[in-house]
C-alpha cells in the first residue's frame, strides 16, 4: 500500500506549564514555521493538540517535543492523510484544557481511572455488570459509539457530572468503563468517578482512536464512524464491518454526513445528505430556515420568491 503524503498527530499531557499564554505564543511561532497546521491548547496543567503536516514535518515536530523534558514521554498517535486535516494553524491559552469546570479540580497525574488497553477494554464491554459511559458530545456520539454505550442527555462535556449526580442510582453496584476520542477527557472524568465515591472506575487508555488501530482488535464492537474536530469529520474504527448509526436528521435514513445549521446564532450540527441539505436550507428549524443572516440562502444568492417556494414544498 502506498504511503500517503500527510500525516495528522494527534496527543495530549498532563504536565505543569509555567508561562502557558507565553508557551503558546512561541508554540506557534515554531509550528508555523515547521509548516504545520491544527489546533493545539495550552494550559497551566498541559496541553492537547491536533496537527498536520507531510512527514518530515510531523517527525521534526515529534524530535522537538521530546526533547523537552516536560514532554519526553508524550505518546503521538498517528494517522495518514491525503492533504492537511487543517486550514490555519491556531494555537490558544485556555483555562482547562478539557471545559469541566469543577469547584474542586481533578489533576489526573494523582488521581485517575484504571487504565485498560483496547484488549482489556474490548473484554469489559461484554461485562453484563459494567456500565460503558461514553465521555463525548451528543454529535459526536450520534455519529458513532461502542455497542451498549450509554448517551448521556447533555450537550456539553461540562455538563456530564452533573447528570451522573441526578442519575447515581443507574451506576449502583456496577463497574463503569469510560472513553473518549484521544483519551485527554477520560483523564479528568474518570478521576472526578472516583473523588465522587465510585469504586470500579476503568478507562480506554489511548481513547477510540488507539483501539481502532489495534491489530489485535480491530476496533470490534464499535458502530459508526468516530468523529474528529478536523476537516475530515469522521473517520473508520471498526476494521472487520462497518455499521451506520447516524441518522438524517430530516428522514432518519442511515447518514454520516455533518454539516452546520446555517443559522450563524444555532449552528447546531446536523447529520444530513446532500439532498436534504439543498431541500431544507442547511437548516435545522424553520425559524433558523427563515433567519436574516441564513449562510446557505446568502451563499447560493436565493431570491426571496426561491425561498418561499422552498418553504412552501417542505410544509
Amino acid at each position: 500500500m502506498t504511503q500517503k503524503p500527510y500525516r495528522v498527530l494527534l496527543y495530549y499531557m498532563y504536565v505543569p506549564i509555567e508561562n502557558p499564554e507565553e508557551f503558546a505564543k512561541e508554540h506557534k511561532e515554531f509550528c508555523v514555521e515547521l509548516g504545520l497546521k491544527g489546533r493545539i491548547l495550552i494550559a497551566n496543567e498541559g496541553m492537547n493538540g491536533t496537527v498536520s503536516g507531510t512527514m518530515e514535518q510531523t517527525n521534526q515536530y515529534m524530535e522537538k517535543m521530546k526533547q523537552d523534558p516536560r514532554f519526553a514521554e508524550m505518546i503521538f498517535k498517528i494517522d495518514e492523510a491525503d492533504e492537511h486535516a487543517f486550514a490555519k494553524m491556531k494555537v490558544r491559552h485556555r483555562p482547562e484544557l478539557v471545559t469541566l469546570r469543577l469547584e474542586d479540580d481533578v489533576n489526573p497525574n494523582e488521581v485517575t481511572g484504571t487504565y485498560l488497553n483496547p484488549k482489556e477494554f474490548y473484554e469489559r464491554l461484554q461485562d453484563p455488570d459494567t456500565i460503558v459511559l461514553d465521555a463525548r458530545n451528543d454529535y459526536e456520539y450520534d455519529l458513532g459509539h461502542f455497542r451498549g454505550a450509554i448517551k448521556p442527555d447533555i450537550l456539553n462535556f461540562r455538563d456530564l457530572p452533573q447528570w451522573v449526580r441526578d442519575n447515581k442510582e443507574m451506576f449502583a453496584d456496577k463497574k463503569i468503563i469510560t472513553y473518549c476520542t484521544g483519551g485527554i477527557r477520560c483523564e479528568k472524568f474518570s478521576g472526578w468517578l472516583l473523588k465522587e465515591g465510585f469504586q470500579d472506575v476503568a478507562q480506554l487508555h489511548g481513547g477510540i482512536v488507539t483501539y481502532g488501530k489495534d491489530s489485535e482488535v480491530q476496533g470490534e464492537l464499535w458502530d459508526g464512524q468516530l468523529y474528529v474536530f478536523d476537516e475530515r469529520i469522521g473517520v473508520p474504527v471498526n476494521q472487520k464491518e462497518h455499521v451506520i448509526v447516524g441518522k438524517d436528521y430530516f428522514t432518519g435514513e442511515p447518514c454520516e454526513r455533518y454539516v452546520n445549521c446555517a443559522n450563524p446564532e444555532c449552528n447546531k450540527k446536523i447529520l444530513c445528505s446532500e439532498e436534504n441539505e439543498h431541500q431544507y436550507l442547511r437548516s435545522c428549524s424553520h425559524e433558523c430556515r427563515t433567519h436574516s443572516r441564513n449562510r446557505y440562502i446568502a451563499q447560493h444568492g436565493l431570491t426571496e420568491e426561491e425561498v418561499a417556494e422552498r418553504l412552501e414544498a417542505i410544509k
